[in-house]
């Protein structure tokens, strides 16, 4: 069992952390290695600072999976993004933007209570519907979502990856999963979680 929490502003290096560790180990497949072993968690965690995601009032929540009061796992959720921009959100459908855990507890549970907890949360804001975009390559967290109960709606995309040295991105295609959203008991939960 884990603590499921909200993030709090000094858990941006531990969340960033996660996220690295989780791109390293979840992506190495699909990722050039070159983009992966540049990746910085001092960096992530600033940019982390500055999206705010701990604030309150910021329009996505950021949970924490702790155990022994380590970050394991997070997941962020909130209003969906229409073409992934933060900046244009569609307040009629929630969105899981990410859910990461440290490689070491894949499969332990963590992953399973943060979208638990994230559907919860979601429920909690008046959503009924939901969705997540997983990268089309990434077999695990296809599974993972399917076996949650979301599902291909059809919907695809592009993620640009960057290269150095002036190359051309990597584009790596996602895919668009959608799920309804229990109403209810779950919204206790949310409520208790995010108090």
């Amino acid at each position: 069992m884990f603590t499921i929490r909200r993030e709090e502003p000094e858990d941006a290096e531990a969340v960033a952390r996660v996220h690295v560790h989780g791109w390293q180990a979840g992506y190495a497949e699909l990722m050039p290695a070159e983009v992966l072993r540049r990746l910085n968690p001092v960096a992530w965690a600033s940019r982390r600072r500055d999206l705010g995601t701990a604030d309150p009032e910021h329009p996505f929540t950021t949970l924490l999976a702790c155990a022994d009061e380590a970050v394991v796992g997070f997941a962020t959720f909130g209003p969906y993004r229409n073409d992934q921009d933060r900046d244009d959100l569609d307040q009629a459908v929630g969105e899981i933007v990410g859910l990461y855990v440290e490689p070491a507890y894949w499969g332990a549970g963590p992953a399973r209570e943060l979208l638990a907890a994230a559907r919860a949360g979601l429920a909690g804001r008046g959503w009924t519907e939901y969705r997540a975009w997983v990268l089309a390559g990434n077999h695990r967290g296809r599974r993972f979502a399917e076996r949650a109960g979301l599902l291909p709606d059809g919907e695809r995309s592009t993620y640009p990856v960057p290269l150095a040295g002036g190359l051309p991105p990597v584009e790596l295609v996602e895919l668009r999963y959608a799920g309804r959203l229990a109403t209810g008991s779950s919204t206790s939960r949310a409520m208790l979680i995010q108090t």
